[in-house]
């Protein structure tokens, strides 16, 4: 129903309410093929001006795409990056130790790792905590034995999650071996149904 208001009303500019029904997240394709319409009648409108940068910085996050470099230090000071886990399947997942969703969520992550880090699978925790030692014992509570643990300690500030537009946690990202985002903020039974269908055909 959007996309047909937007495409009979594609003369004007009634298309910018139809984007703002659409989820950012999930229905990229869609607000491109509007906006792009937009813009080929409007290019030099104050309206659709922004939302070709928006579109512009949702197409690097959107399925398929790759998914921008991580460069954060570890929990010892060393740097660690997402690129060198090119070659996994790789979760990569926001988080703090404040966040109790998140803290909810940890023993079903905990679980997953376990069961699938042996068939590929590398999780890379990007924390919002802004107190090293709040973030350090938080590890250690919930038993995230993974090595990947990564925090800029500048909370909603933090660079890396301004990059990957975290407006909430916890947030995930399901990355393929060649560092392709495949999935965005799967959780529980989503995630590891997703899981088990992607070890399944890497097995055959």
């Amino acid at each position: 129903y959007i996309l047909n208001f937007a495409n009979e009303n594609n003369n004007s500019l009634l298309p910018l309410l139809a984007v703002e029904y659409l989820n950012p997240q999930e229905d990229v394709a869609e607000i491109t093929k509007i906006v792009e319409g937009l813009n080929a009648n409007f290019p030099n409108s104050d309206y659709v001006k922004p939302l070709v940068a928006r579109v512009s910085e949702l197409k690097r996050l959107a399925i398929g795409s790759e998914a921008p470099e991580i460069v954060v230090n570890d929990p010892d000071g060393n740097q660690i990056s997402l690129s060198s886990l090119r070659g996994k399947v790789v979760l990569i997942d926001f988080w703090a130790s404040w966040c109790g969703p998140c803290r909810m969520e940890n023993p079903n992550v905990v679980r997953i790792y376990e069961k699938y880090h042996f068939q590929g699978l590398e999780i890379f925790s990007v924390s919002l905590d802004d107190k090293k030692e709040r973030w350090i014992n938080a590890i250690k509570q919930d038993d995230l034995s993974w090595e990947n643990h990564g925090c800029d300690f500048a909370g909603w500030q933090s660079v890396v999650a301004t990059t990957y537009k975290v407006s909430s946690i916890p947030a995930t990202f399901l990355l393929d071996k060649k560092g392709k985002i495949i999935a965005k903020n799967l959780r529980g039974e989503e995630l590891e149904q997703k899981l088990a269908e992607l070890f399944a055909t890497a097995a055959k």
